[in-house]
């Protein structure tokens, strides 16, 4: 189930925002709850949905939701094994998202 994820790209001459890649990094990073979730995945773990749910406390339907916009963030990746989904720690698409955050704010600040 993994899919490929957009890549940050600095902002080209004349472009005033963030790339869309790194703004879902930042919309990922905005909630306790995938905050929360985060946290389980520290240390290289590997979770599925229910586990993911059953230690953040919350219903699979929403660790599912949480877990698509963390994937969305470029924060955890996802492999499918049969019907299990089972996500863990994506250290390459959050450091992309925090380099290209981190020109952008040096240009802009």
């Amino acid at each position: 189930m993994d899919q490929p994820q957009p890549t940050a790209v600095a902002p080209a001459a004349g472009q005033t925002g963030l790339a869309p890649a790194t703004q879902e990094f930042l919309k990922a990073l905005g909630s306790p709850t995938r905050q929360r979730i985060m946290m389980l995945f520290s240390q290289g773990a590997e979770l599925s949905v229910g586990e993911v749910a059953e230690h953040a406390g919350i219903s699979q339907a929403t660790a599912s939701q949480q877990l698509t916009l963390l994937r969305r963030g470029r924060i955890v990746t996802s492999r499918r094994e049969g019907k299990t989904v089972y996500y863990r720690a994506d250290r390459d698409g959050a450091v992309s998202a925090l380099a290209e955050l981190q020109s952008y704010l040096m240009t802009c600040c």
